[in-house]
Order: C-alpha cells, then structure tokens, then sequence
C-alpha cells in the first residue's frame, strides 16, 4: 500500500492557493437519500445522492448546471454513484476549515493529476490530501477550501460533476475503437502468453505488437483531446495537465516500440542461417591462414583479462581516515578474490574527496598521510592485490591569485601559472591554447597540448608508480582532453592496468531509454581507440542497459540486434570496465543508483559476463539482503571457471521476463522473474548437468559438476 501526504507547499501541485469561486456559478441541487453502504475497512456513513434538475449553460468555459432554488438536505454529506467508477463524497462537517473530498474507486493512470488539475479549474485550493491505492483501487482525501473557505453544499453538485468530466477523459474507455479497444483487448487475450517456458516466438510478436497498438492508442486519443480542449478555448491548466499525460503517453509508446525492436532483432537471430558443417580438409586449410588482423590493443588496458576490480571507497570515504580502515580489511579483499583495489585521488585537494586537485606532489590527503598510503600499498602488494590510482588531470586548483585577480598561480613542485590553463577557461585567465576536450567549470582546465605539461604530468605519475608503489591508473573526466595525451602518459609510466572514465548519457526518446545504445557505445570504444588501445573504459553503456532491464523487467534489452551483449562487452570486451555503482551514481550523491533490490542480480550478470568486473567498496560490505554473500559467491564462480575479460558469451534468452545466457560453456545464469534452467533447457557443459551455485532475488547461476 502506498501513501502520499501533499503538503501546502508542495509546488507541483500549487497548493495553498485560494482562489475565489465566481459567485452564482454552482447551482442548488436536490438530494435523495440512498441506503448506506460501505467499501473496504471504512466506516460506513450514510450516503445521498445529487441530482441536477435544470438545464445546462457555459460559463467560463466549463458546462455547468443553471440553477434554480431547490430544497437542499440538511446532512452535510452527500455523495452520488460516480461514472466510471469513481465514487465522490463532501464531508463539511468532520474539518473546522475545510471542505473533506473523498474519492474512492478503480485507479487508472495519471489519477492524482486529473483530480487535482479539476479542483484548481474551478477555483478551489488543495490545502492537504492524503493519497491511498491498493490492489488496484484508490481511496483519496482532499481539504479544499475556496477563498471564502469551505465550499458552500449548494456547490457540491458541479464539483462533483466537473471532476467525473475531468477524471473521465483520461479514462482508456475513452479511446477510439479503431485505435484503442481493439488493441486493449488483444493485449488481454496475449498476456498468458508471458512468461511461458515454451514461449513460442510469434506468439511472442504478437503480443508485442497488440502492446505497441494499444501504447499508440493511449498517445492518439490524448493528442485528440488536446486539439478538442485548445478548440474549445479550455482552461490553460487542464490542457497542460492533458499536456503532462501526452508526455507519458509518448515515453510508453517509446518503451513498446523498443520491445518491439528488440523481438524482431531476436528474431532475426534465430533465422539466421547456420553455418554448414566443413570436412576436415577445410578445417585443415583454416588453420593455415594467417590470423585476421586484431584491434588494436597495446598496453595495459584491463590488464591480463582475469583481474577482478574492488572500488575500494565511496564518496564519504574522506570522514574514516580510509588508509587506516583499508590496513584491517587487507586480508578480506583478497580472500574475496580481488586481484586489484581502486584507490581514491591521493594528493592534496580543495575538496575532502580529491577530485580538485591542487598540491599533486604532497599525499597528505583527508584519507590519511603519505607514509600510511605507502604502507597500504606494501600490504596490498604483500596479498598480490593491484593498486590503482584515481589521476585527476584534467584540471587543477591553484593556491592563489595572479595579478589578474584570478585563481591561477599554482604552488608546489608543479608552479604553473595561467599560461598552463586553457585560453577559453575565462574564469581563471587562461593564456593557454583552447581546450581540446569537455571543459569542467569548477576548476582551471590545464592544456594538455604544451609538452612542458605533459613532462610535468608524466613525472609525477612515474613517481606515484615508482616511489609510492601504484600499479595502474584510473583516469578522471577523460572527455576534458585528448586520448592521445593519455596513451603518451601511459606508455612512459608503463602500468600494470590504465582505464579512463568517459561518462556520456545514453540515448533516449522522450525519456525513454532507446533499446539501441549502439552510438553510445561506439563513442566509448572510439575513446579507448584514441588511446591506441592502451587504455580501457568504464562501461556506462551496460549499466544504463542492465539497471533498466532489471527495474522494468524488460530483459530483452541485454542482448543487441546481433546477438551479442548489448554494451561495450558486446563490441570489445577486453577494454570494458564493467560496474554497478560507484561514488557518483551511488553513494551518498546518487546521482545515477542502481536499483537497490536489484543489486545481487547486477553482480550476478557482470560477474559471469566478459569485460573486467568492478564491485563497489559499499555494496561488498553491506550485509543488507545478503548482499554481500551473493558477490563472495559470484566470485567464487568467477575465480574457480576461469571467467575472464574475453569470455564467450551465447545468450539462450532474452524476453520481458527473462534472460538467460551460457558462458565459455561453464556457467549458466538467469536472471528475471521468468521460468529458466539450464538442466530443462538441455544446457550441458562437457556432457554433464550443471549444478546450482548462487541464486537470490530473480537470478541464479550454475555451473558445470
């Protein structure tokens, strides 16, 4: 059961303010009394019904009632059989200064909207409402008042009729047939075809295209509306509200259609024609051609392709004096199976967290002093754990002002001054040449271009790697400044693993996530090809995908038009970094989380799947839902089948409800609500079932016996 309490400030639904009703607008009205009734737990009240007895007129655009005087009960309460429904009842007697509006019946979408966009249109201010829905029904109750306070019993009858009018118009009922009813009820009959083992793939099409019949008539019969209220001359807030449902309207069609593109591409895989079985002369001749030329991946990147990533801080890290903590936990993480740690920023900095940048060479940070950072590492390297390093070098803060008056005079070994910051970073001064990338507008954005920069930059890295003892890199805000200049920092420090982070949003239409993603990916990928190869990239194309899937049950998603996982795994596995959360989608900023009771379904599917699996430090220590025994499980799954940045992938599934796939022909995994095993599906690896491993919330995980 959900409730909401609006409160008077409450500025999406502009409540507390009063406005007076016209005078003369609401006609008296006739009751008849009705037996009492009762719905649900609520106590049963006697109830009347209104009856309009006069003929109807315009005013203010609204049909409304003219009035004559008629008698009218002396019960305050009065309620009448609503269209649709709804039931409505006044209540004057039970609130010293409001009006009490309840309304009860079937919910259907944007409700709360139509209702509350109905008591603004004819005058009335929403003080309080308390909002109630279970099991497909509502139970709301409103204080309105008008200017002069409640609203006057002679009134009831056209508020009442007013918002059956306003409430009705977003009914489905309302759509035409040749649009809508039709393609209701084919969405009807086609949905015990969901989450069938056997599901057969026409079926499947169908029902995927009565959906997206039905989305589209949703869209068409509001865009009609709207023409009809703008023809009319209707009140500007009702055509926005119809507005407001017009923009859900054209997100559902957009998220049909995605399905839609995603069962006929699934479609198309499956009639794809299966290759002919060669003799062994072929097979001879194929083992004498030379290799097809590779891209290309000199360097570090995601190191041997079997590491195993912890993101070993969140974004309060700074408070618990992190080296410290990290010492105890040594052990653990190796245990675990981790073969390399994340590190945050580890020089001196502005903000407590480290992502600006000021001193480079002094390591006495918020998360501890140099010496215990190097003792960290030595115990880190001691448990043959990887330690990389956050570099920030896309812009740094300076220690003081210049004669311009602007911050770009940088202290330290590293002293710039404003010709080291790019010339359209106005805000500091910049005398240096433009930026060649993103600008980031908290800090001075340095130009990479200058190679006495460059040789500055590169020397403090070959300190960090050779002095202090970090292994690789993890590169901040890489669409600041050009791949090039990372391959070069890369090649001269020599690290064991190097990855950058370029963040970009996926594609949506109207706010909708595209089933698509294949540009998104490919920027990342071009990035990673900038670099020469040297350098990997954090996957953000897979978890945009992945968290949608899992929190809309649209599994369909995880698999692209040709077959293959739908992010940067899909397209070079080897280079992707893949992720749940980190600091900034999760954490305390949440500027992006996954859905938390997804989580253990997350791990499940980057923990089996290629590309180099990244845990972040909050879920692997959160007992919450078992969290944490799930990923020691996945990692053991991981670990003991040899999983690794280049493993194969065959996807056995992939619908609304389910997604099912067999890796390197050893590990099975499931995820969704659906029905899927491997053992009924006849999925054997070396011709042996396989057994269970890890399972939670929609997900498990086999392996072989």
């Amino acid at each position: 059961m959900d409730s909401l309490l609006l409160s008077k400030s409450s500025p999406r639904m502009q409540l507390g303010r009063s406005q007076q009703l016209p005078q003369n607008c609401l006609p008296t009205t006739q009751v008849r009394p009705l037996p009492r009734r009762c719905h649900s737990s609520r106590q049963c009240q006697p109830l009347a019904a209104i009856r309009p007895v006069w003929p109807l007129s315009s005013r203010r655009g609204l049909l409304v009632p003219q009035a004559s005087a008629v008698d009218m009960s002396t019960s305050p309460i009065s309620s009448i059989d609503a269209q649709d429904g709804l039931d409505i009842l006044f209540d004057n007697s039970s609130d010293n200064e409001c009006t009490v509006v309840t309304v009860e019946g079937k919910d259907k979408a944007h409700l709360l909207m139509s209702l509350t966009g109905a008591f603004s249109s004819c005058g009335l201010a929403v003080i309080s409402a308390s909002i109630t829905s279970d099991d497909g029904r509502v139970l709301d109750v409103f204080r309105v008042q008008t200017a002069d306070g409640k609203v006057s019993e002679d009134q009831f009858a056209l508020v009442k009729d007013h918002i059956l009018s306003v409430t009705s118009s977003t009914s489905r009922s309302s759509m035409p047939a040749i649009y809508g009813i039709v393609a209701a009820a084919e969405v009807e009959r086609l949905k015990p075809l969901k989450g069938q083992a056997a599901q057969n793939e026409v079926d499947s099409l169908e029902l995927a295209a009565a959906e997206m019949a039905a989305a589209a008539a949703e869209l068409v019969a509001t865009e009609r509306e709207i023409i009809k209220l703008r023809a009319t001359n209707a009140d500007l807030r009702l055509v926005q509200a119809k507005e407001a449902v017009r923009t859900e309207a054209a997100a559902g069609l957009e998220r049909k259609m995605a399905a839609m593109q995603a069962v006929l591409a699934a479609r198309r895989n499956l009639a794809a024609i299966p290759e002919k079985q060669k003799s062994q002369a072929e097979k001879l001749l194929d083992t004498l051609k030379p290799p097809a030329p590779a891209r290309a991946a000199a360097g570090a990147g995601s190191g041997s392709g079997f590491e195993i990533l912890l993101q070993g801080f969140n974004w309060e890290s700074h408070r618990q004096r992190l080296y410290r903590q990290l010492s105890g936990r040594v052990k653990d993480i190796a245990d675990a199976g981790f073969t390399a740690i994340w590190m945050p920023p580890p020089s001196d900095s502005v903000s407590p967290q480290g992502y600006l940048p000021r001193d480079l060479y002094s390591l006495d940070s918020a998360y501890g002093t140099e010496g215990e950072l190097r003792d960290l590492i030595v115990s880190f390297h001691q448990h043959n754990i990887k330690v990389i390093a956050d570099i920030v070098i896309n812009h740094r803060c300076a220690n003081s002002q210049g004669n311009d008056g602007k911050w770009n005079k940088f202290g330290g070994r590293l002293a710039w001054d404003s010709a080291a910051i790019c010339s359209n970073n106005p805000a500091f001064g910049g005398r240096g040449n433009p930026k060649q990338g993103d600008d980031y507008a908290a800090a001075p954005n340095i130009d990479h271009s200058q190679e006495r920069i460059r040789n500055d930059i590169s020397n403090w890295m070959k300190y960090l790697r050779n002095s202090i003892g970090f292994d690789g890199w993890r590169f901040d805000f890489v669409r600041g400044y050009l791949g090039s200049y990372c391959k070069q920092y890369i090649d001269e420090t020599v690290p064991a693993m190097a990855f950058g982070e370029y963040w970009d949003s996926c594609e949506y239409t109207d706010g909708v996530l595209n089933y698509n993603q294949d540009a998104h990916r490919q920027r990342t990928v071009n990035w990673c090809d900038s670099t020469g190869g040297t350098s990997a990239a954090f996957d953000f194309t897979t978890k945009g995908i992945l968290q949608e899937a899992v929190g809309r049950r649209e599994y369909w998603r995880l698999v692209d038009s040709q077959g293959r996982p739908p992010g940067v795994m899909g397209m070079w596995p080897s280079r992707a970094i893949t992720f749940i959360d980190n600091h900034d989608t999760g954490s305390t900023l949440n500027h992006w989380p996954f859905p938390s009771r997804n989580l253990p379904e997350g791990y499940a599917y980057i923990l089996t799947h290629p590309g180099t699996p990244c845990v972040f430090y909050d879920h692997f220590y959160q007992e919450d839902n078992g969290l944490r025994k799930c990923i020691l499980e996945l990692l053991g799954v991981r670990k003991r089948n040899g999983l690794n940045a280049r493993s194969k992938v065959v996807v056995k599934k992939s619908a609304a409800d389910v997604y099912a796939a067999f890796i390197d022909d050893k590990v099975a995994v499931k995820l969704g609500p659906g029905d899927w095993s491997p053992n009924h599906a006849g999925v054997r690896s070396s011709g042996k079932d396989l057994k269970l491993a890890s399972s939670g919330y929609q997900f498990a995980v086999w392996e072989a016996q």
